[in-house]
């Protein structure tokens, strides 16, 4: 694990302190333009911020959980480079288990990266994320149990070969 101030733990946070101090300066100019039509997108701003709080503190509580109750060079050593078929699985499971948008998962997902979780686990754990438990009794309804399952059979096998893919493509056998 890199220590607190390391030069690349710097560089993403002055990236990100730019990233705001160019928002708010183009906020500004966008002010003496249009005040009006800024106040409006200001609003909406902060309501899609008002909207993601709650999910980033549910990412932040199980990240803080998982680093309390899991040792992260345990957990690397199934999701990491020895993760072999437990790997994969862990990551298929997590994928279709998980709820919530996308850009939520990703505080918790680079963490696991900083303690080794392999590029390919994270592809197939995103393109598992198709399967919706909640919405799969209104699947069966509508296009019944056979169609069902093999399309939720074909989207786990998909993800699985989308992280096999990144992971060639990197380089990895």
């Amino acid at each position: 694990m890199a220590p607190v101030d390391s030069p690349k733990q710097r560089r993403f946070h002055w990236r990100g302190l730019k990233t705001f101090l160019a928002v708010l300066v183009l906020y500004g100019v966008l002010a003496l333009l249009s005040p009006e039509k800024t106040m409006e997108a200001a609003k909406v701003s902060l309501g899609v911020l008002e909207e993601i709080l709650p999910i980033l503190g549910v990412v932040v509580f199980f990240t803080a959980a998982l680093h309390y109750w899991l040792d992260p060079r345990k957990l690397a050593k199934h999701l990491g480079e020895e993760g072999g078929l437990k790997g994969w699985g862990i990551a298929l499971t997590a994928g279709i288990l998980s709820h919530g948008p996308m850009y939520a998962w990703y505080p918790m997902i680079e963490d696991l990266r900083k303690h080794g979780l392999r590029d390919g686990y994270i592809a197939a754990f995103f393109y598992a994320r198709a399967v919706k438990i909640p919405l799969l009794p209104i699947m069966i309804h509508y296009f019944g149990w056979a169609f069902t399952v093999f399309l939720s059979l074909y989207i786990v096998l998909g993800a699985w070969v989308q992280g096999i893919l990144v992971e060639r493509i990197e380089g990895r056998s």
